[in-house]
């Protein structure tokens, strides 16, 4: 294994501008504390304020980094300056006549997550909104940041170019750019490689049952199928750094980066390793759609407060739909298996009941105070904006190909939307959204967006799939419906989730009470389904439960099943057009199904 490396280049900074230099080490990193030391240069104001971020971007909740800083001290040499904390992420010194300043603190660090930070003795990982100060009104100026590792033998890994004879020493442009750009140090196993000329790295953290060189070849494919789609790769050096954890999953995009988490058994089986390569190419699409193309509401970040827009369903909708559709372009998964996720897909949302409640433009604007937060009613109040973004993008494809015979599609909204708005990052409005939209489908748009953006009418799928020869088929599962997820939880039998309108609900049958019995017989999470079977729609079923640990019994009147799984097929008979619409959209014919 080998240090990361850059081109590298010198930075020459005016004695008369000031400058910002962040050192940052862990001498104990068993504590989980990252001690960090701010040296300021060329400060002629005497108050000094400093703020910690309280988000990140592209993760849309205030996680209040601050709660995680400590010993907070400020100096003068190796004198004491004073200093008051204004609000929860704000801390302000007085400096007087002082020039020059050392501020010094300690992040707690022990949340392993693609958007916090975490210290170990195997490794440490950072992202910048974490850590970091940001000093108003210094936001554009360069900051220099070295890293102290408690081990000579711990490697490097950022997107930050390394400064000329400074050792481990990197520089950010602006703090846009600090905030954007994660720190891997430790002993992970590092791999280069390079595509359409550009050099690439592989960091992995972790034991695993990955094969890198198969990662490393799907990886290529999937940059290359990206890149054709919008013209080429607009960076010099992009870093990949992956977390491998017992269960998890997720991903934080950044410019030039991309900071993934996966569970580290999760590369064997066929399905699991075309789950974490969709990942890849969800989080490496993004560095198009939007940290290049982004919302005018995220043009220019407010690391203060929530930055709000309606438009997340295609920051991370649209994105979601690429990312099942790139591994099919890029021949790392058949149509079949495309379609078999699809499917899931769409159960996933034809089984959320808040879909009728929630448009997904409102799904976009809550972001901050819902879709991280869920609660016991979330499924029944809320839909995701990655979740019927990605349907409402699927529409708008099939809208698109279907009315030009394939000459168009949402690739050409992509590339229209990068080139008006990605490549000078100018942050766009909806209504420009939609403007282009409809420039690329040639159609008023006003009453698809009014019915499924803004409104909460169900997605006519097979209306849009027809013209392609397919159709979305429904299945049903034997037992009648009672309107209940359960899990197992320390020996109890716990109810997750009521269904809004549901036999349980109506009966009664309330989250958190723990399931005893049906009609005087034990029932557990594993018979659950067996013994509804015995039943049929319109029995009435004595259900016993323990209600805040008192014993309750409901009499719920089952329902007919609801479906529980859908499926892409094609239909019968496909003409010549459907067969044609098929091939144009997923590359092979129907036959191939």
């Amino acid at each position: 294994m080998t240090e990361a490396t850059a081109p590298r280049f010198n930075t020459h900074i005016q004695q008369t501008e000031p400058t910002i230099h962040y050192q940052v080490a862990m001498p104990s990193p068993e504590t989980h504390l990252f001690e960090v030391t701010l040296n300021l240069g060329n400060y002629s104001s005497p108050i000094l304020d400093l703020k910690l971020p309280v988000w990140t971007p592209g993760s849309y909740l205030v996680r209040e980094y601050a709660k995680n800083l400590q010993e907070f001290t400020a100096f003068r040499g190796n004198e004491p300056l004073p200093w008051r904390k204004i609000s929860k992420n704000h801390w302000q010194v007085e400096k007087i006549d002082v020039l020059e300043l050392t501020v010094r603190y300690r992040i707690f660090a022990n949340e392993l997550s693609v958007r916090t930070n975490h210290l170990d003795t195997t490794h440490a990982y950072f992202n910048g909104a974490a850590l970091f100060f940001r000093i108003p009104g210094w936001e554009k100026q360069p900051i220099h940041v070295t890293i102290v590792p408690p081990h000579p033998e711990w490697q490097i890994t950022t997107p930050l170019p390394p400064v000329e004879q400074e050792a481990n020493t990197f520089l950010a442009g602006d703090f846009d750019t600090l905030v954007d750009s994660p720190f891997e140090i430790g002993r992970h196993q590092l791999y280069k490689f390079e595509v359409l000329g550009k050099p690439h790295e592989l960091g992995i953290w972790g034991q695993g049952n990955f094969h890198a060189q198969r990662m490393i070849a799907d990886i290529q494919k999937i940059i290359q199928a990206e890149a054709q789609m919008f013209g080429g790769l607009p960076y010099e050096r992009y870093v990949f750094l992956l977390h491998l954890f017992s269960q998890a999953f997720g991903g934080l995009e950044h410019k030039n980066s991309c900071s993934l988490i996966y569970q580290r058994f999760g590369f064997r089986a066929q399905d699991k390793y075309d789950r974490f390569l969709q990942l890849v190419a969800h989080e490496f699409f993004h560095l198009w759609n939007v940290k290049r193309i982004r919302p005018k509401a995220l043009e220019v970040f407010d690391y203060d407060q929530e930055n709000y827009t309606p438009s997340l369903w295609f920051c991370e909708g649209t994105t979601s739909y690429y990312d099942l559709l790139i591994p099919l372009r890029a021949g790392i998964y058949d149509v079949k298996s495309y379609l078999n996720n699809l499917g899931k897909e769409i159960t996933r949302y034809e089984t959320t009941p808040g879909r009728k409640v929630q448009p997904v433009a409102e799904s976009s604007f809550d972001a901050w105070i819902k879709l991280y937060r869920p609660d016991a009613n979330s499924g029944n109040s809320q839909i995701s904006y990655y979740l019927k973004g990605e349907m409402v993008s699927l529409l708008l494809d099939l809208l698109i190909r279907s009315t030009h015979n394939n000459q168009r599609s949402l690739d050409d909204v992509m590339q229209k939307m990068w080139q008006q708005f990605g490549q000078a990052e100018i942050g766009y409005t909806p209504e420009q959204l939609q403007e282009v939209i409809e420039s690329v489908a040639g159609i008023d748009l006003t009453d698809f967006f009014k019915r499924y953006i803004h409104g909460i009418d169900d997605l006519p799928f097979n209306h849009y799939l027809e013209p392609f020869g397919l159709q979305l088929v429904a299945e049903h599962e034997e037992e009648p419906y009672l309107g209940v997820k359960t899990n197992a939880e320390n020996g109890r039998e716990i109810i997750k989730f009521v269904e809004t309108s549901s036999p349980a609900q109506l009966g009664g049958i309330d989250t958190g009470d723990e399931l005893l019995a049906i009609n005087g017989m034990k029932v557990t999470v594993s018979s659950l389904s067996d013994r509804l079977k015995d039943y049929q729609p319109g029995d009435t079923i004595k259900i016993v439960v323990f209600h805040q640990d008192e014993l309750r019994t409901y009499s719920i009147t089952l329902a007919p099943p609801s479906p529980t799984r859908y499926q892409v097929k094609p239909v019968e008979h496909p003409n010549s057009t459907q067969q044609q619409n098929f091939a144009g959209w997923l590359g092979v014919t129907l036959t191939t199904l």
